[in-house]
């Protein structure tokens, strides 16, 4: 019996998969549970309309990821903190810093869990921070501490 997978079953295939199983198999226990549906012409076109749709709805997040990679790449932020000795900053400039700040200065809007910083900044400078954005596209933001 064809059967297409409508979750991932382990040892048979994963999710999407159209596969030859025994008869028994896909109608005692694959089907009733919702783990697949058979493999009749209908319900392959519409597998086929759902791949259609899914990699157009992917290329058009991946398009959208790499437009804004290419506006942070263009873009600085400038963070104005207060200075002691040896200019070290009282405090530290962290990811939710950059991203108020990234908003307040271009309207960029971004979850200040994709800036990726191993640790809080602690100086002033000039950083380049990097940034994870849908669909593993990165990028990489200007970021300068000055002081105030």
């Amino acid at each position: 019996m064809k059967v297409i997978l409508q979750h991932d079953v382990v040892n048979v295939g994963s999710v999407g998969d159209v596969v030859n199983v025994a008869d028994g198999y896909g109608r005692n226990f694959l089907i009733p549970r919702g783990l697949a549906v058979r493999a009749d012409e209908r319900n392959v076109r519409r597998l086929e309309h759902q791949k259609m749709v899914t990699a157009h709805k992917r290329q058009k997040m991946l398009s959208q990821a790499n437009a804004k990679a290419e506006l942070l790449a263009t873009t600085a932020v400038s963070i104005k903190r207060q200075v002691g000795e040896e200019d070290r900053l009282f405090g530290s400039v962290t990811n939710r810093d950059i991203a108020d700040a990234l908003y307040e200065q271009h309207g960029v809007e971004l979850d200040r869990r994709d800036i990726q910083l191993d640790e809080p900044i602690r100086q002033i400078g000039a950083f380049d921070v990097e940034i994870k954005l849908p669909m593993g596209v990165k990028a990489s933001l200007k970021v300068y501490v000055i002081r105030e």
